[in-house]
């Protein structure tokens, strides 16, 4: 179990050069965006536009911040994504237009690339202790906003936009909200014959 506190991130030009990431775990640790296995970041949209290509990449976007966007994906019809939406997957390897619905945004950016492993985004508001279990090669839960305290043998405090990562072997963890918390739990799983 590893905590990652969003003070720490690191920035990085968009790969088309049009906005700034701020990435929060890649694997392998130190991976560029041409070779990571999978990658969670977030991004300051400022202005309607492309968005960048990743080939044999399939990513999951959700909103964090803002009124949202609609997006206009390669042979599928455009659709909207907002605070409410369900987070999106599609491939990142096809060609992908957004225009924002009333100013900038912050949306939430998964990527696995497609030979080595998969994953899933779930997005959960949570009032009264819950508990998670790590199901997958690696279980990330990001705080978006609220506080959380994590209990265990070292219990620790979860604030806006820290993270905690779970190996597959992380025993059940019992999360109880300091004051009500929106958070999204990505589960990760490494594709066999690639560890």
């Amino acid at each position: 179990m590893r905590i990652l506190r969003a003070a720490e991130y690191r920035s990085m030009p968009w790969k088309n050069g049009g906005g700034v990431t701020t990435e929060i775990v890649v694997s392998p640790p130190g991976a560029g965006l041409d070779d990571f296995d999978w990658r969670v970041s977030m991004a300051r949209v400022e202005g309607s536009g492309p968005f960048s290509g990743f080939a044999g990449v399939d990513r999951t976007l959700a909103l964090l911040e803002g009124e949202g966007m609609v997006l206009d994906i390669a042979g599928r019809p455009p659709v909207e994504i907002t605070k409410a939406s369900d987070p999106l997957t599609f491939p990142a390897d096809v060609p992908t237009q957004a225009t924002l619905i009333a100013g900038p945004i912050i949306d939430l950016n998964v990527m696995t690339r497609r030979a080595r492993a998969t994953h899933t985004v779930e997005r959960l508001l949570i009032s009264a202790p819950t508990e998670i279990q790590a199901e997958t090669d690696e279980t990330l839960i990001l705080c978006v906003d609220g506080e959380l305290s994590v209990a265990g043998a070292a219990p620790m405090q979860l604030g806006p936009l820290d993270a905690l990562l779970l190996g597959a072997q992380a025993p059940e963890l019992h999360l109880d909200p300091v004051r009500p918390a929106r958070l999204f739990v990505i589960r990760i799983d490494r594709i066999a014959g690639n560890d």
